[in-house]
């Protein structure tokens, strides 16, 4: 694991959150979306910015983020 620079680009209270991505040549921005449902929030998480050149960090955050939600489903199924 190495060091990500992020600039956080906007945020809106209860809705969203977008930050930049820049590691070892990599330039992409995540956006956190949360959106009220009739039966709780829907939680939409997006990274952007991959170029063609870029399949292996494209992989790699295809199984990172996968790791991460995995846990956070695992967390709020105990609440």
């Amino acid at each position: 694991m190495g060091t990500v620079d992020c600039q956080v680009l906007k945020v809106q209270p209860r809705r969203t959150l977008s930050y930049s991505w820049a590691a070892q040549g990599l330039e992409s921005v995540v956006t956190w979306t949360l959106t009220p449902t009739s039966k709780g929030t829907t939680l939409r998480m997006e990274q952007s910015g991959f170029r063609t050149d870029q399949e292996q960090f494209y992989q790699g955050a295809k199984v990172g983020w996968g790791n991460l939600f995995a846990k956070l489903e695992q967390i709020l199924a105990r609440s």
